[in-house]
Parts: structure tokens; sequence; C-alpha cells
């Protein structure tokens, strides 16, 4: 039987459970996995920083529904791929980050950046562990991946000795399945209780987050919609599991929607600072709730009914329960009145023609101009408030942002895990200035790489999230400003990339056409309005 080091082993395990790009930043303790990942036919793809690395991961994941790999040295390797740990771990990301490690030989007396990794990364992470034995890289390879993807998907951290990854050990036959577990079966007399309450209410509404994107119950949600009459909000991942035409989608109407409704069903839903914790004002005092989720993380409001387990068979089997279909006409009426009232307050702030330019327009100018499947992804504070606002997408999956953890600088990684992964489709990063910062060398990366997304910089020299709270809650500003008018186009031009700076309204779509027909990576570095705030009804904290 043949044998191999414990990276090939690891690069082989990943092979066969569909890993095709393993993301890093060359570091000699992780050369065994970098050099079986290339023979095993994996595509290595080097970051500037490993952060990016961990980010571009987990775009991966977000893209594709599958476990998104980096691999990162020691150290400060790891520690940088933190922050992106973290945001997967907030977003159910399905993340596998393989780190090196001081050698096991040589532990505790101060090899080069020997640290106890799985203790620093262990919270933020559904399970963190050390590699003993090269016998069982293989196996605990294949499983990190499984588990994963299993249940409450998210983050595994798995860090590897380097005298390890030197150690040999015989390579296994293909004969192991990835099977991921997504929970127990729906209890059918919890479904049957979901549905008469859902018949008796007079007026609910469902919300959909990303629970459902990561369980593939896109289609169990359209059909539980249907079937029970049920107005639709979304957040997170599940943008689009209802195009925005649909006669039961509601987005600028979700306020009144939560605050009045009898019964709220949340699909795949975390009650975090998003939904206020579940509490009033957002949700009405004498509201019930039905719980659908893979298990009860963060649900902090006693619920009516509470079916956790397999989503996807839980949305679904709930759908074919509601057999007759209830009658909330009326209210979803008063919901389309105020839906439509909103629509139309938007869209007069997206045809401001000022100079510099309105956000607002921009982010209209950029949808309008985006196909039908192109993938948007956010990386930002106020800049991406308007387009997480104002962008809808038709479909679930084109629309990628930082989830709750909302870690400026994981767009750059995103957008090239997001154009390898569908590289027959527009990728278009929307960063604010101050976001820009944060990983702009990672435009090296794509042109070394030849990955071509569009950057569009929504550029007002200010940290706009921050400076406009400040000033109307303390009259003053600290740390809030940045350069005007800075030539971030010239940055992603002198990395090899297409760049070009745009003032007026007007001349962004054909900006755009040139960044997309260079078929370099581009920064589109648009000048805005830094009076242009929000209109936030809270302060994110």
């Amino acid at each position: 039987m043949d044998s191999g080091n414990a990276g090939e082993l690891v690069a082989l395990a990943l092979k066969r459970a569909g890993v095709s790009h393993l993301f890093t930043l060359n570091g000699g303790h992780i050369w065994p996995l970098l050099t079986g990942a290339t023979e095993h036919g994996i595509r290595v793809v080097d970051t500037r920083h490993e952060q990016s690395a961990a980010f571009a991961a987990e775009g991966w994941a977000k893209v594709t529904r599958e476990c998104g790999v980096a691999a990162v040295t020691a150290g400060p390797g790891v520690t940088n791929s933190a922050s992106a740990l973290a945001q997967a771990h907030g977003s159910d990301s399905p993340l596998f980050v393989i780190g090196g490690r001081a050698p096991v030989a040589r532990w505790g007396m101060g090899s080069l950046q020997e640290m106890d990794h799985v203790e620093v990364v262990r919270t933020l992470t559904k399970k963190a562990m050390t590699l003993a034995s090269a016998d069982d890289a293989y196996a605990a390879a294949m499983e990190c991946v499984r588990f994963a993807l299993s249940r409450r998907t998210g983050p595994v951290f798995m860090d590897i000795p380097i005298d390890v990854f030197f150690g040999a050990a015989d390579l296994p036959e293909a004969t192991e399945h990835l099977t991921p577990d997504p929970g127990p079966p729906p209890d059918p007399d919890l479904v049957k209780r979901a549905a008469r309450l859902i018949g008796e209410a007079s007026r609910p509404v469902l919300v959909a987050g990303g629970g459902v994107w990561w369980a593939r119950a896109e289609e169990e949600v359209l059909a539980l919609v249907e079937a029970g009459m049920l107005p639709l909000t979304v957040n997170g991942m599940a943008r689009g599991v209802l195009p925005p035409s649909h006669p039961l989608f509601f987005s600028r109407a979700r306020g009144q929607a939560l605050r009045e409704a009898d019964l709220i069903v949340l699909a795949g839903v975390l009650l975090d600072f998003r939904l206020n914790f579940g509490q009033p004002p957002v949700f009405g005092e004498d509201a019930r709730l039905i719980y659908l989720d893979v298990d009860d993380h963060h649900k902090h409001r006693p619920a009516e009914v509470a079916i956790f387990g397999n989503l996807k068979a839980a949305i679904g089997q709930l759908a074919t329960a509601l057999r007759e279909k209830p009658d909330h006409g009326l209210w979803v009426e008063k919901l389309r009145g105020t839906e439509t009232s909103a629509r139309r307050a938007d869209a007069a702030m997206m045809r401001s023609g000022s100079s510099p330019v309105h956000p607002a327009r921009l982010i209209a100018e950029v949808d309008r101009f985006a196909d039908p499947d192109a993938i948007i992804v956010g990386d930002g504070g106020d800049f991406v408030s308007f387009a997480g606002r104002l962008i809808e997408r038709q479909k679930p999956g084109l629309w990628i942002d930082p989830g709750p953890f909302g870690c400026l600088g994981s767009g750059p990684g995103y957008a090239m895990a997001a154009k390898l992964a569908r590289p027959d489709r527009q990728v278009i990063l929307l960063s604010g200035d101050g976001a820009f910062g944060f990983s702009a060398m990672e435009f090296d990366t794509m042109v070394r790489h030849g990955i071509p997304a569009v950057c569009v910089v929504g550029n007002n020299g200010i940290w706009a999230l921050e400076k406009h709270p400040m000033q109307s809650m303390l009259g003053a500003s600290v740390a809030a400003d940045l350069g005007p008018r800075t030539r971030y186009d010239k940055v992603v031009e002198a990395l090899g990339g297409y760049g070009e700076m745009v003032e007026r309204p007007e001349e962004i779509r054909p900006a755009l056409a040139r960044a997309f027909r260079s078929g370099l990576p581009a920064c589109v570095n648009v000048i805005c309005d830094p009076d242009a705030e929000y209109p936030r009804s809270s302060v994110l904290m």
C-alpha cells in the first residue's frame, strides 16, 4: 500500500470530500499540506494576509454551501485568521481552518511561533483540535469537514505540529462517503400544532434567516409562504428566497409586520441584535412565536412551538400540514400599503442627481447595471447599509456580507472566492472607503491569480457609521475622518488592475462597463456625499 506524509493525507481527504480550492499564505509550518494539495489537484490560492485567506474560504462556503478551507502557518498565521473564524461562527458558515504548529518534540521549549492555538480559537469554533498522529490525519480531516457541514453549520479548526505533518502513514482506499448530519427529523405532533397556530392567526409573519440557506430549504420556504399565506421578511443569507416581486414578500414593511403580528414564525433565524433579541418594541409583547431551527441557539423568548432538528424537513412538513389556505388578505393588504409608501420614499433618494454622489444613487446605478445572477458582496458600514436596503436579488446566494459579526475587510476575500466559484458571473464588491483600507493588497492576489472582480468604492472620506451617530448623540466626532477624495483607483492600477474615479452619477454605469471590459480586477472609485446619512432607526451596538 502506498504511503504519504500527513499533509498529503489531509489533502487527499479534502479532495475526496469535494474540496477544489485551498486558500492560504505560505509558511514553513504548512509546506506538506501545500505540496499535498498541489499533488492532488486542489487549486492553491495564496493571499497577502491570512485573514483574507480565511475570509476567502468563508466566502467560498457562503456562495457554494460547501465547506471552505484555509491553511495558515503557526502563531501569527492562526491569530490573523481569528476574525474570519469569529465571523464564520456568527454566520454559521462551514469553514475548516488548518493551522501549522510548533513541533511536539520541542513543545514548551520556545520554538518559533509556538502557542496553543486550540485554546485561543476554542470559543470561535464548533470544534478545535490538534492532530496527534499522521495515522489519524485522513480520518480527522474528513471528520472536520463533515462536522463543519452538520446540524448548525460552522467553523472547525485543526492544527498540526510540524513533526506530525512530516510523519508518514498509509494512504487509505476511497471507501468513505462524506454524509453531513442535518439533525433529527421533526416531531409530527409539533408540526401539527404549528400548523394549527398559523391557521388560527390573524396577523402572522414568517421571518427567514441564514439557516434556511445553509439547510438548502429555499423551495420549502416558498411552499410554506404560499400554503399559509404568510407575509415573508428575511435577514442574512436568506435574501432572495422569494423574488422581490412576490406578493407575499416584504422588506420595507418589516418593522410594522413584526410589531403588529400576533404570530411570528422564525425559520433559521437568530434572535440577536438585528431583531432586538425578540423583545419589544420590535416584536409585539403579546406575539406568539414558532421556532423552526436546527437547535435553540439564540432563542431568548419562550415559544408556543419549537421544532429543532432537520430544518429543511421541518419547513417542508409544516407547509404540507397546512391543508386549508388561511385567509390573511386584510393583513397582507395593510402591509402592502406600507411597503409601497416606503419604496416610493426610497425612489426619491435613489434619483438624486447631486455631486458628490448620494450613496443611494450609487447603489441604484450598480443595481441597474448588474446582471440578474450577479453576485454582490458588501463590505462597509453606512454604504453597505444603503446597499442592504436597496439591492434586491431574485434568488438566494447572490448577496454576501459579513453578517452579524460585521468584520470590515472581508470583502476582497469574499469577492475572489465568489468569482472562483462562479467564474461566468459578474462579481461586484461594494466597499466603503474605510473598509477598502483593510485588505486593499488583495487586489494583487486577484491580479496574480486572474480573478477579475470589480470593486465599487463609496468614497465619502469618513467613517460614516461612527461619525454621524457620534455627532447626533455626543455633539462631536472623534477619530471619524479619512482623507478626502483618496485615489483608491490608483492603488488598484499600481497593483496591475484597472481603476478610474467617478464624480457624477451619470458616469457610474459607463465606468462599470469599462471596468468589466478590462478583464482585470478593477476599482471604480466614486466620490460620495459625506453629509448623506443612512436613515437608521437605532445605533447598532
